[in-house]
């Protein structure tokens, strides 16, 4: 009998510590300032669709956000990114690889063109994650914010920091009108000839953004008018970055479609009413402030991804309940 309590005993603590020790699964992001992590300092609204997804998975997930303002296939591989990302990759890692914006500029540190040199950089993105025994995700640029029949001149998206509001209405129709061209095909070829999942995000965002029409549409969006954010004291018009809210509705409709082209996330896969971090991931900073915005008599689950917390006041109308991840805790005054 003694011996069979030792033998289960034995059993008990090889599972505990086989548990215990499971890494946790990395999905490393690579893109452009679609995709990219921002600074929030002074209040600063811009957000990268990439910058949000941790909020939506579990502890299991660990997004690592490589995505750089600016950045093409191109310049991402010859500034030496790509092999930070390279070199980390771990069997069973995932890589969602999303390029276009800037590979269409004309300037050559960063120009590919699709059929050409766009499709092998995507290619080479794709073999050598699954040379480390890594899992590659591909997808293709989210669409610009355009309603006019002839898209206005751009030669670089990261200008658009530089506008100021001005109030005066552009001649736009009803009709989002496509920026991308073959930039937006390229990736659906790559992924149909190396067998790679592949998640339009293009038809995702713009099913979106002409939903929500020329003046909607603005919301996802760096509209402020002058005064609405410290940070941008005159305001601007940037139909290419997402603000806050912008990057969440899109982190949330693309990390389904990431799950249903990739089913082993599925399980991984969580929707939050309210995701709170103190390192802007979330779309709010101050846990207060989501308890203040949840809605009275309807349960409300609120995610905090990472911080040390008080616990905030919570009016009797309001049914909120916290989701803490592992890098959240409460601190309890004496």
């Amino acid at each position: 009998m003694r011996r069979y309590l030792i033998i289960l005993f034995s059993l008990i603590l090889t599972l505990c510590l086989a548990s215990s020790s499971k890494r946790p699964i990395t999905i490393f992001m690579i893109g452009d300032s679609t995709m990219a992590n921002k600074a929030i300092d002074n209040e600063k609204p811009e957000r990268g669709w990439g910058m949000a997804l941790q909020g939506f998975f579990t502890d299991d997930i660990i997004v690592d956000n490589h995505a750089v303002n600016g950045r093409s296939s191109k310049s991402f591989i010859d500034e030496g990114r790509w092999k930070v990302v390279l070199d980390r990759i771990k069997p069973g890692d995932y890589v969602v690889i999303q390029f276009g914006h800037n590979d269409e500029k004309p300037k050559e540190d960063r120009h590919t063109d699709p059929g050409s040199t766009f499709d092998a950089n995507l290619t080479k993105f794709i073999v050598e994650t699954r040379e480390r025994g890594g899992k590659p995700i591909l997808m293709n640029a989210v669409v610009r914010r355009n309603f006019q029949a002839q898209a206005p001149a751009n030669d670089d998206d990261e200008k658009l920091r530089n506008t100021v509001f001005t109030g005066e209405k552009q001649p736009e129709g009803d009709v989002l009108v496509d920026t991308h061209g073959d930039y937006i095909v390229a990736p659906r070829n790559v992924a149909k000839a190396t067998n790679t999942p592949f998640v339009d995000a293009n038809r995702i965002t713009h099913e979106l953004e002409q939903g929500l029409g020329p003046e909607g549409s603005k919301k996802l969006h760096m509209w402020f008018k002058p005064g609405e954010n410290p940070s941008i004291p005159n305001g601007r018009e940037d139909n290419t970055h997402y603000n806050v809210y912008g990057a969440h509705v899109v982190a949330g409709l693309l990390v389904d479609a990431m799950a249903k082209e990739v089913p082993a996330l599925k399980k991984y896969v969580r929707h939050y009413d309210f995701i709170v971090a103190a390192d802007g991931h979330g779309n709010y900073m101050d846990l207060q402030k989501a308890v203040d915005a949840a809605p009275a008599g309807k349960k409300t689950v609120i995610r905090i991804l990472n911080g040390e917390w008080k616990k905030p006041s919570i009016p009797k109308n309001k049914k909120i309940k916290f989701s803490l991840s592992k890098n959240a805790h409460w601190v309890y005054l004496i």
